[in-house]
């Protein structure tokens, strides 16, 4: 899709989730007039992620059908985000 020309249609579709393409549908519409670019751009980078990471995701499930294992750099982010979330509980405790 991302050789092709984008439409509010196509981006829409790309979209997949119902209230993101409604939440674009909203923007698109109500933008004013020189506005409407900046946010049809916005959305249309916001589609082509989105099947970047669709695309990405079913090439690790095909990998994972293989029993290979995933393919790039994978980073173990667990302590970091168990160490965040500690920090999140004693500051809504302090409050």
């Amino acid at each position: 899709m991302s050789e092709q020309l984008w439409t509010i249609e196509s981006i829409r579709d790309a979209l997949g989730n119902p209230a993101l393409a409604q939440r674009f549908l909203g923007e698109i519409n109500r933008a004013p007039a020189h506005e409407l670019l900046s946010v049809f751009a916005r959305w249309e980078r916001i589609a082509k992620d989105t099947l970047a990471a669709v695309e990405r995701g079913r090439e690790l499930a095909a990998a994972e059908v293989r029993g290979e294992e995933p393919a790039g750099e994978w980073i173990d982010a667990t302590d970091r985000v168990l160490a965040e979330a500690g920090r999140i509980r004693s500051a809504r405790g302090a409050a």
